[in-house]
């Protein structure tokens, strides 16, 4: 018998395995309008709508620590992110299904807890959780949160939508949520290495970043304008992986590049104490962190002041160009350099 290969996850990284699954899509269905390569998919109902649906899932140890993220939080946060990929479609999101795995040490009232957050979050972004399933696992939390969510079908917004001349706005702030993590985690470190000491850690000072890791905002406020606005942008995608990852993947789609002003990059001051706190980069924050949950979009030029008059929480960052998988940072000195899109 011939000797299977076995090539280990890490030596292709998670990007190139998620690419490699891209292939396997089953029996193909002339109702879905998009499958694989957005924030959700997009499929066409019968009363000429459409419907998107996407899915997260959180594992503990992996995507939470439940050393420092209360249970409420926990259950807010799953929420967030999986109303954030309807909303990056410009649909709006109605419905959530939770899948739990709950090992044998958590208490009722602690799962209880996660329950509130869950339901917090579907009250504030006003979808209903519908179902799900419930089982027990050996030793960690894991959740999955489908959501689905409903649009007319010339309102979705895909990533693939960036034209040559678009400028690239995002809301919000960037690298916040980093900041709070990297709190967090000295925090962490500092009770771990004095256990037997009572521990009390003052994170007063750092209030801003915390919640911005452990309890983010979807945008719903973004989609609330575009839909009362005459505004449409050519591309939209919220930003969970960090600024680079985001609109690189916008660029790959798009066949497209961009430049980006680094200094107009949005970045909060307590993100910046943070960074200089840890003798960081904070511009890393920014492009590389993650979990910001902002979104990013690109309008045509004429139609920024238009939006910025109905809605100003954005700034304009860039411009897509029309060098193809090219990503250029102005930092607003004699040197810039060049980011360079995967294929």
């Amino acid at each position: 018998m011939a000797k299977k290969e076995f090539q280990q996850i890490q030596d292709i990284g998670f990007k190139s395995l998620i690419e490699s699954f891209k292939k396997y899509t089953g029996f193909k269905r002339d109702n879905i309008l998009k499958g694989i390569g957005d924030d959700a998919s997009v499929s066409m109902q019968s009363d000429g709508k459409v419907s998107c649906t996407s899915s997260e899932v959180f594992v503990e140890g992996v995507h939470f620590d439940l050393t420092y993220t209360p249970f409420q939080h926990l259950g807010y946060k799953l929420v967030t992110a999986a109303v954030s990929d309807i909303l990056a479609m410009n649909a709006e999101p109605e419905q959530i299904l939770i899948d739990i795995a709950i090992p044998n040490k958590y208490s009722v009232q602690m799962i209880e807890q996660l329950y509130k957050g869950i339901d917090a979050a579907a009250h504030d972004y006003k979808v209903q959780v519908t179902g799900g399933d419930t089982t027990a696992s050996h030793q960690f939390l894991a959740a999955s949160v489908v959501c689905i969510g409903v649009a007319e079908k010339d309102d979705i917004i895909y990533r693939k939508g960036a034209k040559e001349g678009d400028i690239i706005c995002v809301t919000g702030e960037l690298g916040s949520a980093l900041a709070g993590l990297r709190i967090l985690l000295r925090e962490k470190r500092a009770w771990q290495d004095n256990p037997e000491q009572q521990f009390k850690p003052d994170l007063q000072p750092y209030e801003h970043v915390v919640q911005r890791q452990l309890i983010p905002k979807a945008r719903i406020d973004l989609f609330n304008a575009l839909k009362d606005s005459e505004v449409k942008p050519h591309c939209l995608i919220d930003l969970t992986q960090g600024l680079v990852a985001d609109l690189s993947d916008v660029l790959k789609q798009s066949g497209v590049g961009a430049e980006i002003y680094s200094p107009a990059v949005p970045i909060s001051l307590e993100a910046r104490n943070v960074a200089d706190e840890m003798n960081e980069d904070v511009d890393k924050y920014a492009f590389y962190g993650g979990e910001d949950f902002e979104m990013l979009f690109t309008l045509p030029e004429p139609l920024v002041e238009k939006f910025k008059a109905e809605f100003d929480d954005f700034i304009v960052i860039g411009r897509i160009t029309e060098a193809e998988k090219q990503l250029t940072v102005n930092t607003g000195e004699e040197h810039n350099y060049q980011i360079e899109i995967e294929s």
